[in-house]
């Protein structure tokens, strides 16, 4: 009889190679599905953020019979900050000056829904005085918070700093400092950058003569024409608005839209240049800060070498509570993810196009409370037309003008009787 043959137990080494290299060809074709997986789990969580703000705008206005107001607050006579900073004793309150006794009406409408977006502990901690430092928990302030806060540059005011999760992208990777408190959702402020920082009132205007300056927020009527002329979105500085002033429909009208954080690398979209640019000039040509060069030719997301920009705490999307449209305003001129030309200082008006972290566009938000995923190729007119404004050159320019921008445009503004009939 034949002895059987045994046959070796095991793998041989060239068996094992060849295993090894068959899971590392799957890794890397299943890699890449993985990575789209996640970020579409990262989109759909943002949609859903976007809905929660849209019920909470809905909410807000079934509650009060208005819109919350983008650019709200409190004013006052300047006083010595509650911490040793800011502006001295007889100082007037003014937008862009720091004040620790009110707000100088600079609270975003992202103020106003957290209430409705399941923020309570944080609206209560706004809208009452408080000792809290949030730099030193353990020492509570000898002189308190006004109630709804000092201006947003203290870093002592917990509500100003506090990251609030249904205001971040998870595709955003922006964290900490030198943001405050992040937001990667902005408020609509129409197809032009005209008076967006100002509306139809002039705060402060001064009421009383001699001795402590007695500051009032009140309308002024040259600059409530100059509003009415350029501010066309749903969402108007320092005035009230309604679902009834959308003449165009909620459907067609955009209310929110979706900007990027600053990360400190120069992106077109993150952070502005102050290269000198007039806004006036901007104005004029929404594409200036490209025919000046601003922007590198070989990495056009980029500013080019040179080109100075906004010092670091002026960053995009750095502070959810202040109005301003560089930290939670949007325009409907440029296209989504187009480069920022705006003013030589974050305060500034400026045109500050929706952008995102998702692949070829942004999310918006329409006054219906639906969500759109708007790509980077809409259809946005000319780009370098001049934008409608009260003394425009350009006859097409002129107040009641359709927008010079296209269905992109269009979108932006609440009451041009701009028919959409196109899907987007």
């Amino acid at each position: 009889m034949k002895r059987s043959e045994v046959r070796p137990q095991g793998f041989t080494l060239v068996e094992l190679l060849v295993v090894i290299a068959i899971i590392g060809v799957l890794v890397g074709l299943l890699l890449p599905a993985v990575q789209a997986a996640r970020e579409a789990a990262r989109r759909m969580s943002c949609s859903n953020n976007f809905k929660q703000l849209g019920l909470a705008i809905h909410n807000y206005h079934s509650a009060y019979n208005q819109l919350p107001m983008h650019g709200a607050g409190t004013d006052g006579p300047g006083g010595t900050p509650a911490i040793a900073r800011g502006n001295s004793a007889n100082a007037s309150t003014d937008w862009w000056g720091n004040f620790a006794t009110n707000n100088s009406w600079r609270l975003s409408a992202l103020v106003g829904m957290t209430p409705f977006i399941e923020q309570q502990a944080i609206w209560e901690e706004i809208s009452k005085p408080s000792t809290y430092n949030a730099l030193a928990p353990d020492t509570p302030l000898g002189t308190p918070w006004p109630p709804m806060g000092p201006t947003m540059e203290f870093l002592e005011y917990r509500p100003w700093v506090t990251n609030i999760a249904t205001l971040r992208c998870p595709s955003d990777p922006g964290q900490g400092l030198p943001g405050q408190g992040r937001t990667n959702y902005g408020i609509c402020l129409g197809d032009s950058m005209e008076w967006s920082v100002r509306g139809p009132a002039n705060p402060p205007i001064r009421t009383g003569g001699g001795g402590t300056p007695n500051w009032k927020y009140a309308k002024h009527s040259g600059w409530a024409q100059r509003s009415r002329a350029a501010d066309r979105g749903i969402f108007v500085p320092h005035d009230g608005a309604k679902f009834r002033d959308i003449l165009d429909g909620l459907s067609n009208t955009i209310a929110m839209a979706e900007l990027v954080t600053d990360l400190g690398d120069r992106d077109t979209r993150g952070i502005q240049s102050i290269n000198g640019n007039p806004p006036n000039e901007v104005r004029a040509n929404p594409s200036f800060c490209i025919d000046d060069g601003q922007i590198d030719a070989q990495r056009p997301q980029f500013w080019a070498a040179g080109v100075p920009t906004q010092n670091a705490n002026g960053g995009r999307g750095f502070k959810w509570a202040d109005f301003r449209p560089n930290f939670s305003g949007v325009h409907t001129i440029a296209p989504p993810n187009a480069a920022i030309c705006g003013g030589n200082n974050a305060g500034q008006t400026g045109m500050f196009p929706p952008s995102s972290r998702h692949q070829g566009g942004v999310h918006v938000l329409m006054g219906d409370g639906a969500v759109k995923f708007i790509t980077d190729s809409i259809e946005a007119g000319n780009q370098r037309h001049e934008m409608v404004w009260q003394n425009a050159s350009t006859p097409t320019a002129a107040p009641g003008s359709k927008s010079p921008y296209g269905i992109w445009g269009a979108l932006g503004t609440k009451a041009s009787k701009e028919v959409v009939d196109q899907e987007f």
